[in-house]
């Protein structure tokens, strides 16, 4: 206290006195009070708890009578409510210092409060017995919780479940266990989480002792993982399985709930020995799969929707709970799919055929493409041998092109029927992809599903008339290099017909590379030795050019001359 306080306090001292006796009534009434009071004193130790008698209120401090031969101070903010201090009330007061600086004793209410409240709690309470009071602050490790005296609730000891924020709890009343008393350290440590374990325990075993197969119980969703949810019964965590939630197809159980939802379910299986209760919700509701066969009978038409797509097929949701597998195979009579995805997207609605029911299995088998006629049905009648179509080369293969009659039906294009007279080593050589062509349907098979179409059929087979009639032994004629081979070249004589000129008809001089010879579009003046119209096939010569008889014999003796038969037979097939 500073010294004009202290000066302000003795000038008024003895109009406080006045005021003091007039308050106790009288002189008597005065002595007697003092006498009661100091007779409660038990020392002026320092540390010892005072009873004393406030005197007046001056600023922001309380003088108190004590007995001593000096008074002390107080802040009013050591009081509870400084508002209700009345003159000539008792309080207890800690004796901190005896006569400080000012002359004046120093004194603590609050510290003498929660020594008494400390002893209140000890006499009280012991370690092990349930306690309530009000969260104040959030310290390090933990909460400060008053009932009398600060208390401490480690974090740890909340809940059985550790909170995000502990700060939430302040303000609010918590009842709690002791854990352990420290009188020395004048320290108690409580746990909220214990009480809760205790109770979720005993309602454990209640719920134990009372739950059956079959019941229908209330929970309370406490988490969720990917393979399904823990529903709090009320003192036990029971495991609902995702495949357990719904007769339909779910992802993740987060679909259906979220945490803290109230769910009825129906009690599974029961094992009282490990605790643990399997649970179900789509028990709630009858199986869908009970009644399918009346529902969806075999041949039926229905309508769904893709719900999933996989390299064999698309599942088909018909309703909750039933769905149905479109195989590949299934939806296209005619279109060559690579995968599903070429003909449906998830959440398509198709219709479809039930196929097929097997009911222990839970699975259906339909299809796409059975909800249209079968163009292979009629293919012959609209497609008969003979018939010329225009179609779109769809698709080149080593041997033969698919041409696209329309849309979906494909016919092949053999590379044997693309050319009467040339030898076509890749279809390429004679039409491209994309190309826009006239062909002949040569036959159908409705069976096989196939169509084969002739190119070199719209137009007669020279062999029959025209290159006898144009070429005999012994001619010169013109040709254009079109192809080279190890064992030749291929000349192009006019209108799509070849002849072979054999290596070995190149010179008189051995020739181990036609290359070295000639080139690919050389043109060349060569002698015809040979024509075989069974065959197909025309021999030339340039080695013989300068012959004027020049003519091999037909058929060519076995010992005169190169036999290109052979040769040309592998160039053929080459």
């Amino acid at each position: 206290m500073d010294r004009d306080i202290l000066k302000e306090y003795k000038v008024n001292l003895a109009d406080i006195e006045k005021e003091v006796d007039a308050i106790m009534g009288g002189e008597d009434n005065k002595k007697k009070m003092e006498s009661t009071c100091y007779d409660s004193i038990q020392n002026f130790e320092i540390g010892s708890v005072l009873k004393g008698r406030i005197l007046s209120s001056i600023g922001d401090n309380v003088v108190i009578d004590c007995g001593y031969k000096s008074e002390g101070m107080i802040p009013k903010f050591e009081f509870d409510d400084p508002s209700e201090i009345e003159i000539g009330e008792e309080i207890e007061v800690l004796l901190e210092a005896v006569e400080d600086d000012s002359g004046l004793i120093k004194l603590s209410k609050r510290k003498a409060d929660r020594i008494r409240g400390w002893e209140r709690v000890i006499a009280k309470y012991k370690e092990g017995d349930i306690i309530t009071g009000r969260v104040t602050r959030k310290i390090k490790g933990g909460l400060l919780v008053d009932m009398g005296v600060p208390i401490f609730l480690p974090a740890s000891q909340i809940d059985v479940k550790p909170p995000g924020d502990i700060a939430q709890y302040i303000g609010q009343e918590v009842t709690c266990r002791i854990l352990k008393i420290d009188e020395a350290r004048q320290n108690i440590v409580v746990s909220r989480r214990k009480l809760i374990e205790e109770e979720r325990d005993k309602k454990k075993k209640e719920l134990l002792s009372e739950i059956e197969v079959g019941q229908i119980r209330k929970g309370v969703v406490k988490n969720i993982a990917d393979f399904g949810a823990f529903i709090d019964l009320g003192g036990l965590d029971g495991l609902l399985h995702i495949t357990d939630m719904s007769w339909g197809r779910i992802s993740h159980p987060s679909e259906l709930l979220a945490i803290d939802d109230e769910v009825e379910v129906t009690i599974l299986g029961i094992d009282k020995e490990k605790e643990k209760v399997a649970l179900g919700l789509k028990q709630k509701s009858e199986n869908p799969w009970l009644h399918i066969e009346e529902k969806y009978p075999v041949g039926s038409r229905v309508k769904g929707q893709v719900v999933n797509i996989m390299s064999y097929g698309a599942f088909v949701k018909l309703e909750t709970g039933i769905e149905g597998l479109v195989h590949i195979s299934e939806m296209s009579w005619t279109r060559r799919i690579n995968h599903p995805s070429e003909m449906v997207a998830i959440g398509d609605m198709v219709e479809v055929v039930v196929l097929k029911i097997d009911k222990e299995k839970e699975e259906i088998s339909l299809s796409m493409k059975q909800t249209e006629v079968n163009p292979w049905t009629v293919i012959e009648e609209k497609y008969p041998a003979g018939t010329k179509i225009k179609g779109r080369v769809r698709n080149l293969t080593n041997y033969g092109a698919f041409i696209e009659i329309e849309e979906g039906v494909d016919g092949l294009l053999h590379i044997s029927d693309m050319s009467w007279a040339k030898k076509v080593g890749h279809p390429s050589e004679i039409v491209k992809k994309g190309d826009k062509i006239e062909a002949i349907v040569l036959s159908v098979d409705r069976e096989k599903k196939r169509v084969a179409l002739g190119l070199k059929q719209l137009s007669d087979d020279p062999w029959t008339k025209e290159i006898p009639d144009k070429f005999k032994v012994g001619d010169v004629v013109k040709g254009k290099v079109t192809k080279l081979t190890n064992f030749g070249a291929f000349l192009e004589l006019g209108k799509g017909i070849e002849g072979l000129l054999h290596i070995s008809e190149f010179s008189n001089e051995k020739v181990t590379n036609p290359a070295d010879v000639v080139n690919i579009d050389d043109e060349l003046e060569v002698r015809v030795i040979r024509i075989e119209p069974d065959a197909r096939k025309i021999g030339l010569s340039l080695k013989k050019l300068s012959d004027s008889s020049g003519a091999e014999s037909q058929p060519q003796s076995s010992g005169e001359g190169p036999d290109t038969s052979e040769k040309e037979s592998s160039a053929a097939d080459a």
